[in-house]
């Protein structure tokens, strides 16, 4: 008398213990096509959404380099006056101006006003009123930046150096 092979049994064909209705399983090589497939789609489609993206600006709008500014008439002489919003500070002594600007020239951090002319917060830089320095690690002297006088208002072009020691009169 034969027995039917037990459900499960090692000579149980692995395709007689799959359900009907269990989905066909995906070969290797057919696995790997369509993932290149998807990543590919998803490639063309982002690449898709970064081409639409074009046409607006990522740009945020900056003021402009080239400002005018009325000195307080109680600001004392070589006191720095830095008007706010702005990366330059002003002097004003014996009837001359001149500006320096306040981006620290080692990293590029905005310094500070002291007493003995500017620190920088950001790694220990020191700078004297006119910008040369006192202590590093900065490599070279603040920028002196362009100033003209206009009646009683000065204007500032922060987007233009001017050497060392470039006074104007007012």
């Amino acid at each position: 008398m034969t027995t039917a092979p037990e459900h499960g049994s090692p000579e149980t064909p692995a395709s007689a213990l799959r359900s009907r209705l269990d989905p066909e399983p995906v070969p290797r090589r057919d696995f790997l096509g369509l993932a290149a497939l998807w990543a590919s789609a998803s490639t063309v489609l982002f690449a898709t959404l970064g081409i639409a993206r074009l046409p607006k600006a990522a740009v945020l709008s900056s003021p402009s380099r080239k400002f005018k500014v009325t000195l307080p008439e109680a600001l004392p002489a070589g006191e720095a006056f830095v008007p706010p919003g702005r990366s330059v500070a002003l002097f004003k002594e014996a009837g001359e101006v001149w500006a320096v600007s306040t981006v620290c020239t080692h990293l590029g951090c905005i310094v500070k006003s002291s007493a003995t002319g500017f620190d920088c917060p950001c790694h220990g830089s020191g700078f004297a009123k006119d910008g040369s320095v006192t202590r590093g690690p900065a490599p070279t002297a603040l920028k002196w930046v362009k100033v003209s006088a206009a009646g009683g208002d000065v204007i500032v072009d922060e987007g233009e150096s001017v050497p060392l020691g470039t006074k104007v009169s007012v």
